[in-house]
C-alpha cells in the first residue's frame, strides 16, 4: 500500500497535464494583438535609420528590421505571442542601432575638433613673434 501512496502526486500530475495544458493554449489564443509594441518597435527602427544607423550600426539595423518583419507576418497568422517576441527584440536591436549611430557621430565630432585644434595651434606657432 505504500508504495501505490507514493504516485498519487505523480497521478495528478498526469491528471492536471491536459488541464494546465489547455489552459496555456487558451490563454495564448486569446492574447491581444499587440499593436502598441509593433507601433513603438517599428518607430524605433524607423528613428534609427533616420539618425545614420545604415552608415554606423547597418548589422544592428538590419537585425531590427528583419525581426519587425517577422513580427509582422507573425501577426498577419495571429501567432501574437511570437510577434510581441520579435517586436520586443526589434526594439532593442533598433536601440542598440540608435546608440551606436549615436557613438560613433560622437567619436568623429571629437577627432574632427581634435583635428581643428592641431591646426589652429600650428597656425598660431607659425604666426607667433
Amino acid at each position: 500500500m505504500k508504495l501505490l501512496k507514493s504516485f498519487e502526486p505523480y497521478q495528478a500530475v498526469t491528471r492536471l497535464g491536459p488541464l494546465a495544458v489547455a489552459i496555456l493554449m487558451t490563454a495564448c489564443a486569446s492574447m491581444a494583438p499587440p499593436i502598441e509594441q509593433i507601433a513603438v518597435s517599428k518607430a524605433a527602427v524607423n528613428r534609427a535609420a533616420s539618425a545614420g544607423g545604415n552608415e554606423y550600426a547597418a548589422v544592428e539595423l538590419k537585425s531590427a528590421a528583419d525581426k519587425m518583419t517577422a513580427a509582422e507576418a507573425a501577426m498577419s497568422t495571429e501567432d501574437y505571442l511570437r510577434a510581441q517576441r520579435l517586436a520586443e527584440e526589434a526594439l532593442v536591436d533598433a536601440r542598440l542601432a540608435e546608440t551606436k549611430t549615436g557613438l560613433a557621430k560622437a567619436q568623429l565630432a571629437v577627432s574632427n575638433t581634435r583635428e581643428s585644434n592641431r591646426v589652429l595651434r600650428e597656425e598660431t606657432r607659425r604666426n607667433a613673434p
